[in-house]
């Protein structure tokens, strides 16, 4: 249950008070997951969105990423205007980005915006970030899912899956940042200042500047367009994506394929996590039709 600005410790509100000033209106935020508490905060100064957790755990470790990456990022990431620890509560402030999401349909004007920001996120460098290769080096995915769901892999070659998707830490070797977690909603548009931020930097990693226009390609077939307009998108518009071989986007799809499908059948799946799993198993049976035939397995 989500806890109201009001009701944090006071000191969790006075230590970003201090920062801040003095609050005069805060507006509770219903939706995301990611927090116990999240706000909008009104103050002399302006506006601040305020994000805050309780306790060791994952969602800890997701918003110490942003305030991390939030150095890294070159300004597409929301500023950090504050953050305090007490009372086991960490809370972080940062400046509220206006804007719209991205719309990621066939046609849209905003394609070339998402493309220029995945660019130019690529060519950043990812001081001090966990190397995808040991993010992901936990493999065995779809064996997992074999046996906590076998009728989730009906029709499935797990033997050949497993194989794949065991390739991808090797193949994800970088020092680019990665946002991980890169679509539509992610990508804020000020019509009125044409202004572009990126937000939720709660997992990124150092890899190679592929991989994020490897998750967009999924958010554009999520949005409609075929999985081969959507790899020709991203040859097209983001010069990176050719850096990805066959092989690496085959091992790419049977990794992520299994991975948020073993999410989406454990005991408390996260809210999407049915979608998400969906979404990818889609992409990979288009994208690895090939494997076995022309492309060798």
């Amino acid at each position: 249950m989500r806890t109201s600005w009001a009701d944090l410790p006071e000191t969790i509100r006075a230590g970003l008070e201090d920062h801040l000033g003095e609050v005069v209106d805060a507006a509770d935020v219903g939706e995301g997951q990611n927090s116990d508490a999240c706000a909008v905060l009104t103050t002399a100064d302006g506006e601040a969105f305020v994000k805050a957790v309780h306790g060791f755990k994952i969602q800890t470790r997701w918003l110490r990423n942003e305030l991390a990456a939030a150095t890294l990022t070159g300004g597409f990431a929301p500023r950090v205007l504050a953050h305090t620890e007490a009372d086991g509560w960490l809370a972080v402030a940062f400046e509220r980005v206006p804007g719209r999401a991205a719309d990621l349909a066939s046609g849209s004007p905003d394609l070339a915006v998402v493309a220029d920001v995945a660019m130019m996120i690529g060519m950043l460098p990812a001081t001090g970030l966990r190397p995808l290769t040991a993010r992901w080096e936990t493999t065995g995915w779809w064996a997992r899912l074999a046996e906590a769901s076998p009728e989730a892999v009906d029709g499935w070659d797990v033997p050949m899956l497993e194989e794949l998707a065991g390739r991808l830490p090797g193949l994800v070797d970088g020092d680019r940042l990665v946002h991980t977690d890169l679509h539509g909603q992610q990508v804020r548009i000020d019509d009125a200042t044409n202004q572009v931020r990126v937000v939720d930097w709660g997992m990124p990693g150092a890899g190679p500047a592929w991989v994020d226009p490897a998750f967009l390609v999924l958010r554009l077939v999520e949005a409609g367009h075929t999985p081969a307009a959507a790899e020709d998108w991203a040859r097209r518009s983001i010069p990176a994506y050719n850096d990805a071989t066959d092989q690496a986007l085959d091992a790419f799809a049977a990794y992520l394929a299994g991975m948020w499908s073993c999410w989406a059948v454990a005991p408390h799946p996260a809210p999407g996590a049915a979608h998400r799993a969906r979404l990818a198993r889609g992409y990979a049976a288009g994208r690895l039709a090939l494997v076995g035939t022309t492309r060798g397995a």
